[in-house]
């Protein structure tokens, strides 16, 4: 999962994560910003990094494993 969370008990509601994604993530309802698309994030860390409270976590962990061409090599060798 790429974005992990917003930590309300954190979160000030300056707006920033929400006005700097790229791939529109996140939604403002009612001055209160929400994830709404998950899977749509790139992790590119812009919100993590802007956030003035580090109330959100974005995982570093990649959904799908990157392959290894020399891993692919090595197995054709056998």
């Amino acid at each position: 999962m790429p974005i992990e969370g917003i930590d309300y008990g954190k979160c000030i509601s300056c707006h920033k994560c929400y006005q700097i994604c790229p791939m529109d993530v996140f939604r403002l309802i009612e001055g209160e910003v929400y994830i709404a698309y998950r899977e749509d994030c790139a992790r590119c860390f812009l919100c993590e990094r802007v956030c003035p409270t580090q109330a959100i976590k974005v995982n570093a962990l990649p959904v799908l494993p990157v392959p290894n061409p020399f891993e692919e090599a090595r197995l054709n060798e056998k």
